[in-house]
């Protein structure tokens, strides 16, 4: 129930930045949450909704787990795209921000203890 929890809350969270990077990228409250310029922003818009179309692939992937359940068929679809996430999050965290890993790293790895040890 709770890996259930936690990898439908972690779906979501990925299609919030779906939403961020395709959609709302040169919104000032985006590029503050990113810690980009007006200018940055705008040379890098398709960049950012490319990377932010593969947000929303590991998110309907995390609800398609959930969907099938993480106790039974989908428990090998969330700790696949779980590890994922948590891979994705590590690698942010070296490379872009710290945050990355608070934000998307640590919620994924505890998901996916719980989806692993059945809680």
């Amino acid at each position: 129930m709770i890996g259930a929890g936690l990898t439908a809350a972690i779906g979501a969270l990925h299609v919030y930045i779906l939403v961020l990077e395709m959609f709302r990228w040169e919104h000032p409250r985006t590029r503050r949450a990113f810690g980009t310029s007006e200018d940055f922003a705008r040379a890098t818009k398709t960049l950012a909704a490319n990377q932010g179309l593969y947000n929303g692939f590991l998110a309907a992937g995390l609800f398609w787990a959930v969907a099938e359940g993480v106790t039974s068929w989908g428990r090998p679809l969330a700790i696949f795209f779980l590890a994922c996430v948590l891979i994705a999050g590590l690698y942010g965290a070296a490379t872009a921000s710290r945050r990355i890993l608070f934000i998307q790293a640590l919620p994924a790895a505890l998901a996916l203890i719980a989806v692993t040890l059945r809680i």
